[in-house]
């Protein structure tokens, strides 16, 4: 594996100040002024630096001590990029996801969706849900640490967060385990989706606050809830046979884990075997999509709002929050003009800017052809990155959009790879583009983790940053020895950033991870939230993680649950979460 060359400013070892969070409500961090409001994410994340679901990518298959590898898309060497492409702004109705799966299947399949202008008529009908059972005569667990806190505590040292509660899984899963969908923050719980239940746990202490039991296995759900703290989950139609498909929608309160309304929408004739479907909340508004089928419905009375998608273009992913973002396909000419010398010739990958309450497209942006949308790692302002062939050995790069969608830069790396985490699909579950971590951007400056690489035996790697109007490299900053840097979001115009336990043969002792700074001027990172040393070993058991931060405190959750027993599968750790 090729090792990026070294230096650049912030080679010290050891932090510098402690970095100040901004002021705001716990998990609401205050956006920049500047910029349209965000709808709160997870732990206060905003749009501009999603993270939760897996991405397209190709499935693996899970081994018999955890998840499957993560599928990342930093690859040795540097990656061309593509060319700056055309934005073409225009109005015509849209659009949402389609099944993320469609990047592999490419662009051999098209479909066009008629209808009208979002009328009930013939459209899925939402109702109160009956299938759902909430176990009310259960017990609520007192205000206790889960087994491992106090044990872990007895190690910290001064300076260190505590560890404030541990979640092991406890639950009997299916051979090869299942996926865990979440975390969504409203308030003070934390609630998270897997297998047969959604469940809600206190911030404070992670006892559990409420319990909702499915009809069936959970198969998607949006990257973040509505403002108000309502998310709409995908189920599986029935867990009776194998070609179950996820044709139903739940919603949930996830405040309470009360049950709202239900809808089964309509399948596609494509669609026939396949269980994935993409999905985003923006404003009160949630965007689904699947293989030759559309829909939106609002959030928060279920009712059905469009499903048109124009022409002969098919959408294969969507980003969603204050902005929402569709990645879609379409062919170059009409159907009955002459045929082209291959059919690839044909398509056109575009990246549009879509109104969630009506379908319409506010503006649409262009790439070269050949060159399909990968993922969105920022809605406002707008960061994509942009892959050619294969998810391992093709070429892959950033553009950034200004707020009409047209180009505005394409940071050049040399060779500085960088790399964003992604899961990978997880059996069932579907898909979204606003997935990974690794790479998250202000008005400013975009911030990238590089390609992790070994050292001395254990990985590590860089944060690089880029000039968001030219594109170009301003520095690279190391992580410490033996650990490795994952950038979450940007709060308050620096980047709040995951620094991963030093690896078991790394040699490193008496340290941990935890939360880091960066500004755009670099230098060393500056501590934010310090995980104790004693919670090293535990903190490794989270095989990349979804890490959440605010107000002081941070949140682990492993993403896919799975162990080579049923007694290991029940202890293995699933949440852990710091700060005093």
């Amino acid at each position: 594996m090729s090792q990026p060359p070294q230096g650049g400013p912030g080679e010290q070892e050891g932090f510098g100040a402690p970095y100040e969070p901004q002021p705001g409500a716990y998990g609401n961090p205050v956006p920049p002024q500047h910029q349209p409001q965000p709808q709160p994410g997870p732990y206060g994340q905003p749009p501009t630096a999603p993270y939760g679901y897996p991405q397209p990518q190709p499935q693996p298959q899970p081994g018999p001590y955890g998840p499957p590898p993560t599928v990342s898309y930093g690859h040795p060497g540097p990656r061309p990029s593509p060319p700056g492409g055309r934005s073409r702004g225009r109005v015509a109705g849209l659009v949402a996801a389609v099944l993320a799966g469609a990047l592999v299947i490419g662009a051999g399949v098209w479909f066009a969706v008629g209808g009208d202008d979002g009328a009930d008529d013939g459209k899925p009908v939402a109702k109160e849900s009956t299938a759902l059972e909430r176990p009310g005569a259960e017990p609520v667990p007192k205000a206790t640490p889960a087994p491992g806190a106090a044990e872990i505590n007895k190690g910290r040292k001064e300076g260190e967060a505590k560890v404030r509660w541990v979640q092991r899984n406890g639950v009997d899963l299916p051979g090869g385990g299942a996926s865990a969908l979440g975390p969504w923050v409203v308030g003070d719980v934390v609630a998270k989706a897997m297998y047969r239940t959604a469940s809600g746990y206190s911030l404070d202490d992670g006892a559990r606050k409420w319990s909702l039991r499915l009809p069936s296995d959970v198969c998607a759900a949006p990257t973040r809830p509505t403002a108000d703290g309502k998310i709409v989950i995908g189920l599986l139609t029935d867990t009776s046979t194998e070609n179950s498909v996820c044709d139903k929608l739940q919603m949930i309160d996830l405040a309470t884990g009360e049950a709202g309304w239900s809808a089964t929408f309509e399948r596609a004739p494509t669609q026939d075997g396949l269980a994935n479907i993409v999905m985003a909340i923006s404003g009160d508004v949630l965007t689904i999509g699947r293989v030759g089928r559309t829909d939106a419905y609002r959030v928060s009375d279920g009712k059905h709002l469009w499903d048109k998608l124009p022409g002969p273009c098919q959408s294969y992913g969507l980003a969603g929050g204050a902005v929402l973002l569709a990645a879609v396909s379409c062919r170059d000419q009409p159907a009955g003009e002459a045929e082209a010398e291959s059919e690839a010739d044909d398509v056109i990958e575009e990246v549009r800017r879509v109104d969630p309450s009506t379908g319409r497209t506010l503006w649409t942006y262009e790439a070269e052809k050949g060159w399909l949308i990968d993922e969105v790692h920022s809605v406002d302002p707008p960061v994509i990155s942009l892959r050619k062939g294969g998810a391992v050995e093709g070429e892959w790069a950033i553009t950034v959009l200004n707020a009409d969608g047209t180009f505005r830069s394409r940071p050049i790396a040399g060779d500085d790879v960088p790399e964003a985490r992604c899961t990978g699909m997880r059996r069932n579950v579907g898909a979204n583009l606003d997935t990974c971590v690794g790479v998250t951007a202000d008005a400013d400056t975009l911030y990238a983790a590089t390609k992790h690489r070994f050292a001395d035996g254990v990985l590590t790697n860089d944060v690089v940053a880029f000039d968001m109007s030219t594109g170009k490299k301003k520095w690279k900053v190391p992580a410490p020895a033996g650990q490795t840097l994952m950038p979450l979001r940007v709060e308050g115009g620096k980047a709040l950033i995951y620094l991963g336990p030093p690896g078991a043969k790394s040699g490193t002792k008496g340290v941990g991870g935890g939360i880091v700074a960066l500004g755009p001027d670099g230098g060393a990172p500056r501590q934010v939230l310090r995980h104790p040393a004693s919670a090293a070993v535990t903190e490794r058991t989270f095989t990349d993680p979804l890490v959440l931060y605010a107000g002081g405190r941070s949140l682990l959750m492993l993403t896919y649950v799975s162990a080579a027993t049923d007694e290991e599968e029940r202890e293995l750790p699933t949440m852990i979460a710091f700060g005093d």
